[in-house]
């Protein structure tokens, strides 16, 4: 299940810098809006020392990580929602991915011109949320029309008539200037509420992108951004797109520790991020291991054996049998499967068996 985010935000504020460090791909970037213009795309391994510690104990002839897709978002400016600038793409855009990563400017440079002429993150936030809310609200607008006829002219069922009002809830937090993603629904709720597509629903993770100084700690502009976003189920990060570029153009482990170190940080950034993004949509990892492949599974927290069987194929899935698990810290310590099995360290799941983060699955089915 590959994940693919989106990185969004006003022109110059270091989306395409920041995704030039997350991804081999290398994004336009230049001192002018619109720089970007087809969305770049880059699939990046989910870097995990859990992996490399169980191709040091197999050996196996293959590696596979688990991955994100990055996807590089057009600069948006004010009468998106309308279709200025590159509005349309934009909206486009973003409608496909599973979660936003929105750069906010936090750093002072003369060099680097502003679209609005000053450097103020909560401003530049509030521009995107509102060309995002104007989409929003014209598209439940329109969807309550086709579900009001249903429900008036009867034959509505449940889910139709739960959807209408789900929907009417969504246009008065809209139309109150707010996103669709501050609305507290119920579990039943919030499962029809995936049909209304909303782009202000994603989850979101803000990105402040601070001067090299401010990399540890922040500054005055991420604590104005801390603040405007209390309220909201959003994550947030601090990362000196820059400094980071500058990390990933060094060429030996070594060298990059180094870096990291005089600055006061333990691994680099866009490592973070990564890690960030996962914990944003809920996502963990498991593992399938021995001589021939070692491979990371991503999977939704509180997924079942069968429905994680069926990450790898849908046969495993439908014709789902038992699963045998290992624990990550088992498998280390005794060394292989063999010696978890002697030591009576490998469960038998059934049906029920919620998957846990790290653990090494191994699959019985018959189709």
């Amino acid at each position: 299940m590959a994940l693919k985010c989106g990185i969004v935000g006003l022109p110059n504020v270091g989306k395409s810098t920041l995704f030039n460090c997350l991804s081999s791909a290398k994004a336009q970037s230049a001192n002018f809006p619109f720089c970007t213009i087809e969305p770049n795309v880059g699939v990046i391994t989910v870097p995990d020392p859990r992996l490399i510690k169980l191709t040091e104990i197999d050996n196996p002839k293959k590696v596979v990580p688990t991955t994100i897709e990055i996807v590089d978002i057009a600069g948006l400016v004010k009468g998106a929602s309308k279709g200025e600038g590159l509005g349309n793409q934009f909206l486009g855009n973003i409608r496909e991915t599973d979660a936003i990563l929105h750069v906010l400017r936090c750093f002072e440079n003369d060099n680097i011109t502003h679209v609005d002429g000053t450097i103020n993150p909560v401003r530049d936030k509030e521009v995107i949320d509102y060309e995002l809310q104007l989409k929003d609200l014209e598209t439940i607008t329109s969807r309550i029309e086709k579900l009001e006829k249903q429900v008036k002219h009867g034959g509505a069922d449940h889910n139709t008539k739960l959807l209408f009002n789900v929907a009417k809830k969504y246009r008065e937090v809209l139309e109150q200037g707010k996103s669709a993603r501050t609305l507290k629904l119920d579990v039943e709720e919030k499962k029809v509420a995936k049909e209304l597509f909303l782009l202000t629903n994603k989850p979101v993770m803000y990105v402040c992108n601070v001067d090299e100084a401010s990399a540890k700690s922040g500054n005055a502009h991420v604590e104005a951004v801390k603040e405007a976003v209390k309220e909201e189920n959003a994550g947030m990060l601090i990362i000196a797109a820059a400094t980071e570029a500058d990390i990933a153009e060094l060429e030996t482990y070594d060298e990059k520790q180094m870096f990291l170190e005089e600055l006061g940080l333990d691994e680099p950034g866009v490592n973070k991020l990564i890690h960030a993004a996962y914990q944003l949509l809920n996502l963990k990892t498991y593992f399938t291991t021995g001589p021939d492949e070692s491979r990371a599974w991503t999977f939704t927290e509180g997924t079942k054996a069968p429905q994680a069987a069926g990450i790898i194929h849908s046969d495993f899935e439908r014709g789902f049998i038992r699963a045998e698990v290992i624990k990550y810290d088992d498998y280390v310590s005794l060394g292989s499967e063999s010696a978890c099995r002697n030591a009576g360290k490998i469960a038998v799941e059934g049906k029920e068996y919620v998957v846990k983060d790290g653990d090494i699955m191994h699959f019985r089915f018959n189709v």
